[in-house]
This record gives structure tokens, sequence and C-alpha cells, in this order.
């Protein structure tokens, strides 16, 4: 945690005060600062504490989710003694974040593969289309994403040489559809192209979907052979399996496995093998699938780890096998902020298939660390229990930050260890590029505080803290200005679409702060309730609002694939 002394007085607002105050004869009347046109914050800082990640460990154990927080959808590769990990992003910006690790187990980001603004366009988008499950392959020194842009574009890949970037722009696959693309490099030299697309003919029910494969020619991607039906909606098609998705596919001992995601993304979630002696199929579902899944657990357990699947698989150098895998933590029923989470665990090998989990398997919270040589944590602790100050004293923010869509402009910059961000017109619920931005809430048991500097120009101007899942769920505390032009703490709620975009405000209360001061604003979550507070800098929090529904952020209420994001705004008239 880094800590610095700062003279906020020294600030424009303040000295223009102090100036006044020093000059004007006795009998004058005091003249208010001028209004802000930016909000300059200090500090953010992030605290989580969950009673999972109390448990204690042994020196050859570690915490199970490895990524905890909104990182869905994870695909892993392994090049010589490291391994590189991506995860979903949808339309937060920069996007489809790349990690790296030599242990399985610590992980640090090293870069976005979405990181300029002409790569893709969001615009218009909510905030859970845009970039889904991306695939992460190595072949002959290059990098590969594979990767579909929801409404924006529709499937394409992306090359580096180094994953941490830069990344080559979007070349576009106009002949693959659907979603959730993955890339087979056979040992051949051929190349082939998995995703999850419609069905042949008209789909039996809803939710039928089913994986297609082609090969592609290995430098221009151009397709070579007709794509093939490798699952026709699962393993059992009289079952009416859902949402088939996320296949991967690997050679192993001469035979082909391909691997899937069925059930959808909820708690009937799971992960399925299929088998066949060509990489063009036919391909025979194994009898003994699922092969993850915690659905055949009884609801009511303690801790619960569920929803999971969208599994990928790695080798470490000893031949051991490992999965990574998205799961949820839910507070209470399926209820979750923190949105899908990374989990790893090792893999079995039975009758000639991977097995994640037998039935009746649960989860841990802790497992056994990989045999393999520890490395430092990451800078950013990414699981377990701790407290984290982003000081915005480095010369560009940090990778972990995100905003809404892809900006036109920043609008923000990092400037004497503050971040200064610009007013705009467009409010949090605005389906633009509001002023905000946020980093990932990790724990059900959260908090993130900010010190916030802002003069309002009158009750439309706005700045602080919010917890944000998307533009129709949400929480914003402000500093802004009554009627009357007095300095107030105002909390909006929006919960719903049907609901004004600008928010419905919950209260209003007389700030702890003269115009031209400092203001501390503090979020703090706990499970299906958010608290809310105000403190002057050396004062010690009052609450604003508190037991507030934190029920609204889930995934269950608000939809969509993200997680809460705990971050800083600004705005003028949110109209």
């Amino acid at each position: 945690m880094k800590t610095r002394v700062r003279n906020w007085r020294s600030a424009a607002g303040i000295g223009a005060l102090v100036l006044a105050v020093a000059c004007a004869p006795a009998d004058a009347p005091i003249s208010p600062p001028p209004a802000s046109a930016e909000a300059r914050f200090a500090y953010l800082t992030y605290s989580g504490s969950d009673l999972i990640f109390d448990l204690p460990l042994s020196g050859g154990q570690a915490r199970n989710p490895i990524l905890a927080g909104y990182y869905p959808d994870p695909s892993i590769v392994k090049v010589d003694e490291d391994y590189y990990l991506v995860n979903s992003s949808f339309t937060h910006y920069p996007g489809i974040p790349v990690f790296h690790s030599r242990d399985l187990i610590n992980w640090t980001q090293i870069g976005n593969v979405i990181d300029r603004p002409d790569m893709l366009d969001f615009s218009g988008l909510t905030v859970s289309r845009g970039v889904f499950a991306p695939t992460i392959e190595f072949h002959d020194g290059l990098f590969y994403v594979i990767n579909t842009c929801v409404d924006c574009g529709g499937n394409f890949i992306v090359t580096a040489t180094d994953p941490a970037g830069p990344w080559s722009d979007p070349l576009w696959l106009p002949h693959v559809g659907g979603i959730d693309p993955s890339l087979f490099f056979d040992e051949d030299g051929k190349l082939y192209i998995l995703n999850n697309d419609a069905p042949e003919g008209e789909p039996l029910y809803q939710g039928h979907r089913a994986v297609w494969i082609r090969e592609v020619d290995p430098e221009s991607f151009a397709q070579v052979s007709e794509p093939v039906v490798a699952v026709n909606g699962g393993v059992d098609l009289s079952q009416k399996p859902v949402w088939i998705e996320g296949p991967h596919l690997y050679k192993v001992d001469g035979k082909y496995l391909l691997s899937a995601a069925e059930g959808g993304t909820g708690p009937q979630h799971s992960q399925v093998i299929l088998t066949a002696e060509s990489p063009l199929g036919p391909f025979t579902p194994h009898p003994d699938n699922p092969v993850l899944t915690q659905r055949d657990l009884p609801e009511d357990r303690p801790e619960p780890i569920t929803s999971v699947g969208h599994a990928d698989f790695t080798q470490d150098s000893d031949g051991n096998w490992w999965a990574v895998f998205l799961g949820t933590r839910p507070y209470q029923g399926n209820e979750y902020n923190t949105g899908r989470e990374t989990f790893l665990m090792p893999v079995t090998w039975e009758n000639g298939i991977p097995r994640i989990t037998a039935p009746g398997d649960v989860i841990p919270h802790v497992i056994d660390r990989p045999a393999l040589p520890a490395q430092p944590g990451a800078p950013l602790p990414l699981t377990g229990n701790f407290t984290y100050t982003d000081a915005f004293d480095e010369e560009a923010l940090p990778l972990h930050w995100l905003t809404v869509r892809i900006p036109s402009e920043d609008g923000y910059r990092l400037e004497n260890g503050e971040l200064v961000l610009e007013k705009r017109a467009e409010g949090v619920g605005n389906p633009g590029h509001p002023s905000f931005l946020g980093r990932r809430q990790q724990h059900m048991n959260a908090e993130a505080y900010t010190e916030v500097l802002f003069v309002p120009g009158d009750s439309d101007d706005e700045a602080g803290i919010a917890a944000f899942q998307n533009d129709a769920a949400y929480y914003t505390l402000g500093l802004s200005l009554d009627e009357d032009g007095a300095p107030v703490v105002r909390l909006r709620k929006r919960a719903s679409v049907d609901t004004d975009p600008d928010g419905e405000i919950i209260t209003e209360v007389p700030a702890l702060a003269a115009p031209g001061e400092p203001l501390k604003l503090k979020i703090a979550a706990h499970g299906p309730e958010v608290d809310f507070y105000q403190a002057s800098p050396e004062g010690v929090w009052q609450p604003v609002a508190l037991g507030e529904d934190g029920t609204i952020l889930s995934t269950e209420k608000a939809g969509g694939f993200v997680g809460t994001l705990l971050g800083v705004y600004a705005q003028s008239d949110p109209d």
C-alpha cells in the first residue's frame, strides 16, 4: 500500500479561496471558488475480506479462485516454462486482459489485447456485448488470439510476437459465424477453427446450438474445407442440451479430444468431452460426461462454488494436466456481484479422457499447488484478502483499470499523483462513454474509498465514487450542490432499463466539506447489502445510507455476463 502526504490546499480551487479571504476587506462577502471542469482524485483504496480467504494455507497449498472477481472464460497456453492466460471483457476497455505466470498460481497482468481505440468499435452496445470468450494459442513464434466482437463485426484474429503487445489489428473472418471461435494447430501443419453457431436447419428448441469445425489456411485463414458439425446440441440431443459453446480441440496419444461447455453459464453449467480419430470428426460423446460440474450438489451447501465450466486445459513440464475454468461464488441463491471468476484444478485421466470433477466432488477453495517453482506474488493481488491503493503516481493508468466502451478520447490524465477526470454530460447510465473509470470488485465483502477535490457549478454537476454493473444497474455517491447552492453528497441508484438513466436519488445529505475542500467517499459491500459513507480528510466516516440493496448489482438481477466495477466518475448535466 502506497502512502503520500498531500497538501490539497495548494490546488487551484483552494488557492483561489485562500487568496480571496486574504485580500478581501473584512466586511466583503467571500466569493466561492470557480466551478471545476474536472474532478481530481487523490487515490482509490480497495479492500476485500471474505471468510473463504481466511482459510489457512500450508506451504504446498494455494487459493481458489486464482483470479478473483470478474475474469470469465479463461483460455491458457504454455510456451516453454511460461503460461499465458486471457479472459473475456465484453465492452469494457481496454479489453481482453493478458496474464503471465510460471507456477499457475501467481499471475501478473502484462497487457490487454484490445488497447487501441481503432481496433474495435463498441459504440451503442450494452455492457455485456462486445468481446466474448477469447482463445489464446502459440505457434511457430507467434501468439494468436481468436475472438468474437458480438454486434460489432463478428469473428476475428489478432497476433503478436510478445503477448504483452502490441497486438495486430483484427483480421476479420467473415466465413466463420456464431461465437466462441478457437484455433487448433495439428502436428501436420494444418490449422482448424472451431466455433459455436446455429445448428443445421431450424433449431429444435430454445438453446439448441452446434459446434462447427473447418480447416483454414495457416497464413490467410481462408476456408480450406467446408464446415462440418462436430457437436449437434450437446452430448445427448434427446435430452435437449442447451448452449454448447467454448469449444477447444486437443490431440492426445493420437486421438482428438473436443472439450466444450454445456448447459449455459448458470448453475447447470458443465464441461463435456467428445473424441474422434480425425480433427473433422465424427466426434463421439464420452459416456462418462460431464467431466466438470457442480450442478449435482445440494444448493444449500456452505460457501458454494457454482456455475463452473468453460474449461481450457494445459500441461506442465512434468506431464501433469491442469484446467482453468470459470465459476462463481454466490452470497445467497444465485446472486453474486463479483462476476464469473477463474479457477484452477488438477486433471486426472480416466478411460482416455481428462476429468476435473467426478460426480459429487466439491471444488475446493484451497488446492494443492502445482509442483512448479513458486514465483513471487504479483504487485497487484488477484486473490485472497488484501488492501491495495492505486496512488495514481505512475505515467499511465494501471492495466487493471477499465472504462465503458472504447473512448474517442481519454477524458482523463494522471497529473501530480492524481487522477484528473473531466466532467461530461454523459452520465453513468448513459449508453455512450461516461466519464467513469473503475476496477473489479473481487470480494463479496469489499470496500472502496477515494478522496475527491471538485467544485460543482450547479446541482447537475457531480463527481465521486460508483459501483457499476451496467448502464441500468449502478450506484453513484457524488459531491454536488442542492437547489440552494449548498454542497451535498447525493446517492443515486438505477436498477432497471425501465427507469430513468440518471438514476433515482435515494438520499441527499450536507457534505462534510466546504466548497473547494476535499471530501472522502466510500462504498462498502457486504454480500447483498451496500453501505455508503463520507468524511472530511481528517474526520471519521459518517454514514450517508446503510443497508441499500446490493442485489441489484448481481448478475442474477442485472443480467449479462460481467461483474461489478468500483471506481470514480464525474458528470455535468446527466440529460
